[in-house]
């Protein structure tokens, strides 16, 4: 695990695997980096001649997780990423992300990232809004976890899901108000080649078909599972990798 300084100096964590193109991949809400090795395709993607560059976002992993809602400023995560990149000297790389990372690629796209190619993957158009329809459960959750409430089973999932990753519900409250709404003008103005990818069952994440209509330059692709198992099937590796090896197939 390495780190760099995120744009306010805070610590952010970051692992590689593999040579080559450099790739770099944004992990889920609640996540960590590793989860594309342990569950995801960064293996693979790094066996097939790329350098894969895996941060923990920040609140999440080994990065900074303070409580001092300062720290977590709108469109912080996007500030990260972007800070990533000028600390590696990124100036030829792909980029992409699953769910919450879906939408830090989308913001640092918007925000003036240009790599050679992108993904945006677990993702609907739900992903310009400052809030999706989700992010008052989630709050809701994280909520009742960090003051001790009563968890109905669900909630008894997350907790035991951030238990085993050590993960700290008050500073991922803190990441859910970094949120910030991206105007639909803006997404026209992606001239980026981007995957929209999706699982078939991914019921929360279904407009993701009309988000990639938004992005000029998009191949929107389903691949089997839901929201979760999608991530980790041959599937969905197989359709990043093939993007990430032939953009001129568009």
């Amino acid at each position: 695990m390495q780190e760099f300084r995120g744009f306010d100096g805070l610590s952010i964590a970051y692992q590689e695997l593999g040579e080559g193109r450099p790739v770099v991949l944004l992990h889920g809400v609640m996540g960590v980096g590793s989860q594309w090795i342990d569950q995801g395709p960064a293996r693979m993607i790094a066996d097939s001649g790329f350098r894969v560059i895996l941060p923990d976002l920040r609140g999440h992993g080994a990065s900074a997780r303070p409580h001092d809602p300062a720290a977590y400023p709108p469109d912080v995560l996007a500030d990260d990423g972007l800070a990533l990149v000028e600390h590696l000297g990124l100036d030829d790389y792909d980029l992409g992300g699953y769910s919450l990372g879906g939408r830090v690629t989308l913001r640092m796209l918007v925000r003036g990232a240009r790599p050679r190619r992108a993904v945006i993957a677990g993702q609907g158009l739900d992903a310009v809004e400052g809030e999706t329809s989700r992010t008052g459960g989630y709050r809701r959750t994280l909520t009742a976890i960090a003051t001790g409430g009563e968890l109905d089973q669900a909630g008894q999932q997350t907790k035991h899901w951030l238990d085993q990753l050590g993960q700290d519900p008050n500073a991922l409250l803190h990441v859910l108000d970094t949120h910030v709404a991206t105007p639909l003008e803006a997404l026209a103005e992606i001239d980026v080649p981007t995957l929209v990818a999706i699982g078939a069952d991914d019921r929360s994440h279904a407009s993701a078909d009309r988000l990639a209509a938004a992005l000029p330059s998009s191949r929107y692709v389903r691949v089997p599972g839901d929201h979760w198992s999608a991530f980790a099937g041959p599937e969905f590796g197989s359709a990043v990798l093939g993007w990430l090896r032939n953009i001129s197939a568009m």
